[in-house]
């Protein structure tokens, strides 16, 4: 029930429909199945392709502690809104690194917008506008009043732990 209340919830925040979330789409760019618009963490986790790289490099990545103790000492009044390819090796890489940290920082799902993007780096019901994406994956990461500070684009500067710590630092 629980999930279902999520996924209305979702649907309603996002302006799409229910059965638009982890929506399965042929990419012609790609030549292979691939998920599209808004997502979850389950549907994509769950994702065939996406699944196995993803359980590999959530365990294997080992986080700096410190640093995620000092992103879990920040209060969340942020979003974040992770843009990636269920196709994409750097989002398979990423993503499940990010997450594991997130997980750690106590970081609540309920702050965190996924999109998956086709072969182009595009969806659908304008999902994407004014977001500028180039590379993914993207995370962005945006005030309480919805102003973007800063954003991860495909691979961290230095350490994912240490982008994130710098973005959000002068809430510290």
């Amino acid at each position: 029930m629980k999930k279902i209340l999520f996924v209305f919830f979702l649907a309603l925040t996002t302006g799409v429909s229910a059965q638009e979330i982890n929506k399965h789409h042929m990419d012609e760019t790609r030549l292979k199945e691939i998920l599209l618009n808004v997502c979850t963490r389950a549907g994509i986790t769950s994702f065939p392709e996406f699944k196995v790289s993803y359980d590999a490099n959530y365990t294997a990545y080992k986080i700096d502690s410190t640093k995620v103790a000092l992103i879990k000492s920040i209060p969340q009044d942020y979003k974040i809104t992770m843009v990636l390819g269920t196709w994409c090796g750097d989002s398979k890489l990423q993503v499940p690194h990010l997450f594991k940290i997130f997980d750690n920082a106590g970081i609540k799902e309920e702050n965190i917008k996924i999109i998956a993007v086709n072969g182009v780096k595009q969806a659908e019901n304008n999902l994407l506008e004014g977001l500028n994406i180039q590379r993914v994956p993207t995370i962005i990461i945006k005030n309480k009043d919805g102003i973007e500070i800063g954003r991860i684009v495909e691979r961290p500067t230095t350490t994912l732990e240490s982008d994130l710590l710098a973005i959000l630092s002068p809430k510290i």
